[in-house]
């Protein structure tokens, strides 16, 4: 089957709004990542907090298991840190963390995953 390529009137032009786009995709795309590692920053600071606490003895309950839940998400992000070193790290990690939730395993930490998905 033959590949026809379509011509623009303005073909300069299409390809600066593509760059354009890409360029606005990739920024909002770093924001996205940035905000999540702020709340991880948070939740981390926090659950160092109750752990202070925890070791002078004034900790309640529900606060450990809010600490708990952070540092399990701490793990999570350097089970995948460990697959950032590895050749193919941009196809191996999407690949994993797919695979995972067809399984039912949650792989990113909650503040990387959706609103939605919560």
């Amino acid at each position: 089957m033959r590949h026809f390529k379509k011509i623009h009137r303005a073909p300069v032009r299409v390809v600066k709004i593509n760059g354009r786009r890409a360029k606005i995709d990739f920024r909002r795309t770093m924001l996205k990542l940035k905000l999540a590692l702020a709340q991880e920053k948070q939740e981390t600071k926090e659950m160092l907090a109750i752990y202070t606490k925890a070791t002078r003895g004034n900790a309640a309950k529900h606060e450990m298991d809010a600490a708990h839940a952070q540092f399990f998400d701490i793990l999570k992000g350097l089970g995948l840190g460990v697959f950032a070193i590895l050749p193919f790290a941009p196809i191996t990690i999407p690949l994993l963390v797919k695979l995972a939730s067809l399984v039912g395993v949650d792989l990113l930490p909650s503040s990387f995953s959706s609103k939605k998905d919560k």
